[in-house]
C-alpha cells in the first residue's frame, strides 16, 4: 500500500487510514518446525545429502 502524504493533509484522516488498513498475513514458520524421524544416524543422512552435492 502507498500512502501519499501532502502538507494538506489531516492528522486524523491519516490516523483513520491507517487504522483501516489490514495487516498482511505472516508466514509461520513454526508450522513446518520439528525434528525429521528417522531410523538412521542424523551424522550419516547429513553425510549422504552433501556428498550428492559434489
Amino acid at each position: 500500500m502507498v500512502l501519499v502524504l501532502n502538507k494538506d493533509t489531516d492528522i486524523q484522516s491519516l490516523k483513520k487510514i491507517l487504522a483501516e488498513r489490514k495487516p498482511k498475513k505472516k508466514f509461520d514458520a513454526k508450522k513446518f518446525s520439528g525434528a525429521l524421524k528417522t531410523d538412521e544416524d542424523g551424522l550419516k543422512v547429513q553425510q549422504q545429502l552433501r556428498d550428492e552435492w559434489r
